[in-house]
C-alpha cells in the first residue's frame, strides 16, 4: 500500500522544496538549480526528461559547482569541499560524473565512507545486513525512449526506515553480484534505483561508470520533480 503523507510531513516537504522552485524560477542561483534527467537509471523514482530540482549547497560546496568546475578537480588527498559534510544514504545527488567531468549525473546513495559493501543475487548487503525488499508488482522499463520492458517492482528499505522503490527486470544479472568491499574515505557507493541499467558504483570508470563516487564530485541534493513530461501527475512531486 502507498504511503499516506500527514499533513505536518507535507508542509515539512513542501517548506524544505521551496528554495528548489525559488531557484529554478530564476533559473540557477547559488541555493538551486534545475536539471534534466537523461536517462532511465533512475526510474522509477526519476523518467526521462523529468526536469528536477537540486538545493545546490546541501553538502556544502566545491569547485564541483561553478561552470568550469571540471577544470578544477582538487588533487587526491581533499575532498575539497567548503562547509562540507555527507549525504545521508538514502538521499538523491547529482553530480559530475567521473568518467566524463563535463556531466552531470544522478544516482541515490547506498554506502557512505567505511561502510561495508557486497551485493548477492542482486540484493545489497550493509555493513552485514541485507537490505530488505518488499515485492510490489510487475512494472514496466522504459530502458530507451519509446521503448518499455517487463520489469518488477520493489521497495528498498535502508537503515533508519528509508524506503525507496527499485525496478528489476533480471534476478540474477551482471551487476547483482559483487564481492565485499569497504568504502574508502572521501568516497560514496551510489547506484540507480533502476538496477539492471544502471552505470553506476559497480561499474569502474575505466567502463563509463562511476566507480565509487569523490565526494568533491557532489553538486547537490535532488529534491523534486518541477516537471515531467512523462507523467504530469509528478509535476512538483518531492523526492
Amino acid at each position: 500500500m502507498p504511503r499516506i503523507p500527514t499533513l505536518r510531513s507535507l508542509a515539512r516537504d513542501i517548506l524544505s522544496c521551496l528554495p528548489v522552485f525559488l531557484g529554478f524560477m530564476t533559473i540557477h542561483s547559488a541555493l538551486a538549480a534545475s536539471y534534466t534527467v537523461p536517462s532511465a537509471s533512475m526510474e522509477p523514482t526519476l523518467l526521462i526528461g523529468d526536469q528536477i530540482g537540486v538545493i545546490v549547497p546541501s553538502y556544502g560546496l566545491s569547485t564541483a559547482n561553478l561552470p568550469f568546475g571540471n577544470l578544477l578537480k582538487p588533487t587526491s588527498g581533499t575532498n575539497g569541499r567548503l562547509f562540507g559534510h555527507l549525504p545521508r544514504r538514502g538521499d538523491v545527488v547529482v553530480f559530475r560524473a567521473p568518467a566524463n567531468l563535463n556531466q552531470t549525473w544522478v544516482k541515490r546513495v547506498i554506502g557512505l565512507p567505511g561502510d561495508r559493501i557486497a551485493l548477492v543475487h542482486g540484493h545489497v548487503f550493509l555493513n552485514g545486513t541485507e537490505l530488505p525488499w518488499k515485492d510490489l508488482g510487475t512494472a514496466h522499463e522504459e530502458s530507451h525512449k519509446g521503448v518499455w520492458v517487463p520489469a518488477e517492482r520493489y521497495e528498498e528499505i535502508l537503515p533508519g526506515n528509508i524506503h525507496h522503490d527499485i525496478l528489476k527486470i533480471s534476478q540474477d544479472g551482471e551487476l547483482d553480484n559483487v564481492a565485499p568491499f569497504t568504502v574508502p574515505a572521501d568516497h560514496l557507493f551510489v547506484m540507480g534505483d533502476n538496477r539492471d541499467n544502471s552505470a553506476d558504483s559497480r561499474v569502474s570508470v575505466a567502463e563509463g561508470g562511476v566507480g565509487l563516487l569523490p565526494v568533491w564530485n557532489l553538486q547537490g541534493q535532488a529534491r523534486a520533480v518541477l516537471w515531467s513530461w512523462r507523467d504530469i501527475g509528478r509535476t512538483a512531486l518531492v523526492l
